[in-house]
């Protein structure tokens, strides 16, 4: 049966239209839900504040109704010595401190009770947007893929419904790098700032009391905070384009990635070179990078691996990587099922980005044995060489036995 392209142009720009209506609608939720939460982290600060005054208060005042109940007792058993006035007098004390210390109890108990409220809200806020974050990007893949060229999703139909799924999860994971990095400055730096914000309003209130030792020491924590907030920044401006990677090429990028995996995450790494290190085409080497990066990530959070190690050899025609974890590894059998019904999407990935480059993925594994990953890419095209190690073979390559004398060493 054909397929009639105005009634699907007409049922698609309708899907479009109302995924653009809801889209906007959860952004507002959303971002009202945000302003909530701001607001209730204040609130909780300074209810957090107040709980620690009141607890003050109450010791205070515990101590001073002992010291009036001896007083009391004291008074009440000594008549020779008091009369009725110290005793009334006693008395009154003893009863004023009680009732001060009552209403400070209650308070005590009344802010506890607004402090707990407070964080059960603030975890449901945070949930609330979470959930309309991963809607908004849901809705965003959807509205995205049927915004396409329209004869090119008629094709796909009638013809490829193999590239439809591919385009699909391109952009899966192109939606998924973008909810990673918007988490990533969410809980970081947003975050971060947010601090700084409410600790710099402290330091007001301090400054205007004039406790000058403890705004020198606050302004030495805000510097703190500001420098591990520039840090976090740069980290997520490396991650989302390495500039190392333009200016020096793939292989060292990726020293400086394995160098800095290893003091993150305190996980043994090796990285070994071997042949002429070369400058290849830009999309190559970005290809070859995510690569890189997805397999250590996948290692970090699923393998529990002590140690890995990672061998490339660059010829005139091929690039071939190795990684090896001595992580818990996993059935074979059960992630092809897994892949196979659409799930672990990072796999899938990092196997079509190698497909689209023409090139070969292999990953063995086995349950305790680790996990081994194999990648062969042909450089189809010889690029400029520039090797700083001195000079090598004849042919540009050097046999695998033999090994870069630049190349990191674990």
């Amino acid at each position: 049966m054909g397929v009639n392209v105005q009634d699907i142009d007409r049922i698609i720009k309708n899907a479009i239209e109302v995924m653009e209506q809801s889209r906007y609608q959860i952004f507002e939720i959303s971002e009202g839900a945000r302003i909530e939460l701001d607001a209730m982290r204040k609130e909780l600060a300074i209810t957090m504040e107040e709980i620690k005054v009141t607890i003050e208060s109450v010791d205070r005042l515990e101590l001073e109704f002992k010291r009036a109940r001896n007083r009391l007792s004291e008074v009440s058993r000594d008549f020779k010595r008091y009369h009725e006035d110290d005793i009334r007098k006693a008395y009154e004390s003893a009863t004023r401190i009680q009732l001060d210390l009552t209403i400070q109890r209650e308070k005590e108990a009344r802010l506890r009770s607004r402090r707990d409220e407070l964080q059960i809200r603030i975890r449901n806020l945070e949930q609330t947007i979470e959930r309309a974050e991963v809607v908004a990007s849901q809705m965003n893949v959807v509205s995205e893929y049927l915004s396409g060229d329209l004869s090119a999703v008629t094709y796909m139909l009638e013809t490829a419904k193999n590239r439809q799924l591919l385009g699909l999860r391109i952009i899966m994971a192109q939606e998924e790098e973008r909810k990673r990095i918007s988490r990533e400055i969410h809980d970081g730096v947003a975050q971060s700032m947010a601090n700084l914000v409410l600790r710099t309003e402290y330091t007001e209130r301090m400054l205007d009391k004039q406790q000058y030792d403890h705004v020198r020491a606050e302004f030495r924590n805000l510097k703190s905070q500001v420098r591990s907030g520039l840090e976090e920044v740069r980290r997520i401006i490396f991650n989302l384009r390495p500039m190392a990677l333009d200016d020096l090429g793939l292989v060292p990028t990726l020293r400086k990635f394995v160098q800095d995996f290893e003091e993150r995450t305190k996980i043994q790494t090796k990285f070994d070179v071997y042949g002429k290190e070369v400058r290849m085409q830009p999309g190559l080497e970005i290809a070859v990078y995510r690569f890189v990066q997805e397999a250590f990530t996948n290692v970090q959070k699923h393998a529990l691996a002590s140690r890995i190690d990672m061998t490339m050899v660059i010829s005139d025609e091929q690039m071939t990587i190795q990684i090896v974890d001595d992580g818990i590894g996993f059935d074979m059998e059960e992630l092809k099922e897994k892949m196979a019904k659409g799930d672990h999407f990072g796999i899938i990935g990092m196997r079509e980005r190698v497909e689209m480059l023409e090139g070969r993925f292999e990953m063995n594994s086995a349950p305790g044995q680790g996990t081994e990953i194999n990648l062969n890419i042909p450089i189809n095209e010889r690029k400029e060489n520039h090797d700083e190690c001195g000079d090598g073979a004849a042919d540009g390559s050097e046999r695998p036995d033999q090994k870069s004398t630049c190349h990191p060493g674990g």
